[in-house]
C-alpha cells in the first residue's frame, strides 16, 4: 500500500487524524461485535457517565515497520491484560482480550498507509479506550460503554528526542496509597495536568513524583516509570503498589536480565539515595527510554554523571536492544512482535 505523503522524519508527538477507527458497544449486559468506522466524532448525552464521573480507561501502544518490511505491534497482549485490570478497578465491564486484539489489529491494518516507513524514527501510535456513555446522574457506574481504537502517526515524545532532560521534584501527589495509580485511568492523568504545566512553565520537561504517604520514596513521572543505574552498573527500579506497571519497563527488565546479562533489582528507592546513581531513564511506550540528566529538588540540582550530555552507556544498551527488537533488527523473545497481516 502506498504511504501517505507525510514528512515522516519530522513528526512531533501530536494527534493527526487517520482514515479509520474501531468501535464496539456494551449494552444489555454484553459486549457486541466491533466494526471499523470513518467518523472520528463521538455523539453522547450531556449526562454521559464519562463526562460526569470520569469513568474511562485507556491504553497506548505502537505499530512499527520492521527492517524486513513487516508491520508489527509490540506485546499487545499485555496491553489487553492491563486494560482488563483497569476496567475491573473502575467497575467497567471487562473488555474481552480477543475484542481488544481484534480492534487494534483491524485499525492498524485499515490505516496501513499511515504506518511510518522503517528508519524514519516515527511510529503509528495506537490508542484503545473504554468509557461510560449512557446518562448517569447518581454516583454509580454507567450501564452502557463504548470501546474505541484510533491511530495517529507520531515522532519522538520529547522534542529533543533521546537527549537527556531535566526534571523536578513535584510538590503534588500523583496517586494515593490504595488508590488508582496502578491502573491506566484517565482520572490519574487529569490529576497530573496542573503539575506538568507548572513544570513546563518553570523550564522542566517532567516531574518526579514521590510517594504520597511519606514523600520519601521515588514513584514515577506523570507518564513513565523510572529506571536507575548504580555505580556497579546494576539496574535499580522503584517498586510500589501505586506505580503503573509499564509494559516497556517490564520488557526492559527481561532485556537486561536475559539478553544483556545485567543485574536488576526492583525495590523501594528512597529519594535520598537518588544522587548515588550514575544513570537515570524514564521508560514508557511513548518515549521508550528518555535519559535524565538532572533532578531539581527545589533548587538543589542532582546530576546523573553518565547522563549529563548524552544517554548513559547502560541505558543506551537497553534502548538499542529493545528498539532493535521492536524494529526486527534483533531477535527477541517469542511472541513479543505481533505481526499485522
Amino acid at each position: 500500500m502506498e504511504k501517505k505523503n507525510l514528512d515522516w522524519g519530522h513528526l512531533d508527538f501530536d494527534y493527526r487524524e487517520t482514515d479509520w477507527r474501531y468501535v464496539a458497544m456494551y449494552r444489555n449486559g454484553s459486549w457486541g461485535a466491533g466494526e471499523l468506522v470513518e467518523d472520528p466524532n463521538i455523539v453522547m448525552n450531556e449526562c454521559a457517565g464519562v463526562l460526569q464521573y470520569a469513568q474511562t480507561v485507556f491504553e497506548g501502544l505502537k505499530a512499527y515497520t520492521t527492517q524486513d518490511g513487516r508491520i508489527v505491534m509490540f506485546r499487545p497482549d499485555l496491553n489487553a491484560d492491563r486494560m482488563m485490570d483497569s476496567c475491573k478497578r473502575l467497575e467497567i465491564p471487562i473488555l474481552p482480550k480477543e475484542l481488544f486484539i481484534e480492534g487494534v489489529e483491524k485499525v492498524v491494518k485499515a490505516n496501513e498507509a499511515y504506518v511510518p516507513p522503517y528508519g524514519s524514527g516515527a511510529t503509528l501510535y495506537i490508542r484503545p479506550y473504554v468509557f461510560g456513555i449512557n446518562p448517569v446522574i447518581g454516583v454509580k457506574p454507567a450501564d452502557e460503554y463504548m470501546f474505541r481504537v484510533f491511530t495517529t502517526p507520531v515522532g519522538p515524545y520529547f522534542k529533543g528526542g533521546v537527549k537527556p532532560i531535566t526534571i523536578k521534584v513535584s510538590d503534588f501527589d500523583r496517586a494515593a496509597p490504595h488508590g488508582t495509580g496502578n491502573i491506566k485511568a484517565g482520572l490519574n492523568y487529569a490529576m497530573s495536568l496542573h503539575a506538568i504545566v507548572t513544570a513546563h512553565e518553570e523550564g522542566f520537561e517532567e516531574n518526579m513524583y514521590l510517594d504520597a504517604a511519606s514523600r520519601t520514596y521515588v514513584e514515577e513521572t506523570g507518564g513513565a516509570n523510572f529506571l536507575f543505574v548504580d555505580k556497579e552498573g546494576d539496574i535499580v527500579i522503584p517498586k510500589s503498589d501505586s506505580i503503573l506497571p509499564s509494559i516497556t519497563r517490564r520488557s526492559l527488565v527481561t532485556v537486561a536480565k536475559d539478553i544483556l546479562g545485567l543485574k536488576v533489582t526492583e525495590r523501594k528507592v528512597a529519594f535520598e539515595e537518588v544522587g548515588s546513581f550514575k544513570e537515570c531513564g524514564l521508560c514508557g511506550t511513548a518515549a521508550v527510554i528518555s535519559p535524565v540528566a538532572c533532578v531539581n529538588d527545589h533548587g538543589k540540582e542532582i546530576f546523573f554523571e553518565d547522563c549529563r550530555e548524552e544517554m548513559g552507556p547502560v541505558v543506551k544498551r537497553l534502548y538499542d536492544t529493545l528498539t532493535g527488537i521492536q524494529m526486527g533488527q534483533i531477535e527477541g523473545p517469542e511472541g513479543w512482535l505481533h505481526e499485522v497481516k
